[in-house]
């Protein structure tokens, strides 16, 4: 049962800056800002929404289906698409373009300074959901503002039940547009700031979005996540980690176990469980897309949180 993953497929270019920014910006010179870091840790990971979301479902033993686009520089990524068995159909190179990529340079304070380029993203309206075959679900997430609204309309006029994930690209979109997406996904899934940024845009409180689509899903990171359906209002329990070493990709994570549980017909509670799952397996280690369980760790884990299989 293939599920259409709309969203970015990116590199990820993380370096550490083993002292702090505060250190080195003067606040009252901010006007004439030239400062420059030594980095001497670095690394470069496979992440972006759709490649993050892809990589987690296929862990879990679903057969996603990435829809993006991507540059000349995309060769690695694809190679690492091939190795994880992930196909790439729906994926358009561009040429004479580069893929998204973001530049994050962390302090020892955690505090982050980010660059993004977006690449080949800038024209992934190119694509059209239309032209994908045999898709039981989908997921809309972060992508270009056109795509986005686009991908969003044709799920809903092709009769393909869609989640809306508005992540960073939140601010792209004024109430009018929020309110349309709304209107046509089956269920949203967004973290608390995404949420109350998404009811002042709106003016929608949370039971008028919530009996608009099945079911309303809102993280709280470590806190767990609440799920809002038409006839239940419930806290999902947070799974306890390992470890905690990388926070990045962990949202993408959520949202693959939640996929996973509507695209195998659970119940919404256990979809959310598997999601929390997910997440704090991810978290444990560096990268979005390097923590590699069995199905069977997988269920494992699953039942010692709470205290049966799916």
């Amino acid at each position: 049962m293939p599920a259409l993953i709309c969203g970015s497929l990116a590199y990820d270019t993380i370096m550490v800056f083993p002292e702090r920014f505060k250190e080195h910006i003067l606040p009252e010179q901010v006007h004439i800002l030239n400062v420059s870091f030594l980095v001497p840790e670095m690394r470069r990971q496979f992440g972006g929404v759709a490649g993050n979301i892809s990589y987690n479902l296929k862990l879990l033993g679903a057969d996603p289906q990435p829809m993006a686009t991507v540059g000349d520089d995309f060769g690695p990524y694809q190679e690492h698409l091939d190795r994880l068995g992930i196909s790439t159909r729906y994926v358009r190179h561009l040429p004479g373009e580069f893929t998204p990529q973001a530049f994050i340079t962390t302090d020892l304070d955690d505090n982050q300074i980010t660059a993004f380029h977006p690449g080949a993203m800038q024209q992934s309206y190119l694509n059209r959901v239309a032209d994908a075959e045999h898709i039981d679900i989908g997921i809309v997430a972060p992508d270009g503002k056109k795509a986005m609204l686009q991908h969003s309309r044709d799920f809903r006029e092709l009769g393909i039940p869609h989640l809306f994930d508005p992540g960073q690209a939140m601010t792209l979109f004024d109430g009018e547009e929020l309110a349309g997406f709304i209107r046509q996904a089956d269920w949203i899934v967004l973290n608390d700031y995404e949420f109350q940024l998404l009811k002042e845009r709106t003016a929608l409180g949370d039971r008028e979005i919530a009996e608009q689509v099945e079911a309303l899903i809102v993280t709280h990171g470590g806190e767990g996540s609440m799920l809002y359906a038409r006839q239940e209002e419930r806290r999902i329990e947070a799974v306890g980690a390992e470890a905690v070493q990388d926070p990045t990709g962990c949202g993408d994570a959520y949202r693959a176990g939640l996929l996973y549980g509507i695209l195998n017909d659970l119940d919404l509670v256990t979809s959310c469980r598997i999601g929390s799952l997910m997440g704090a397996i991810k978290i444990a280690h560096q990268g979005p897309q390097n923590h590699a369980p069995s199905q069977q760790e997988i269920q494992d884990r699953f039942q010692q949180a709470f205290g049966y299989r799916f």
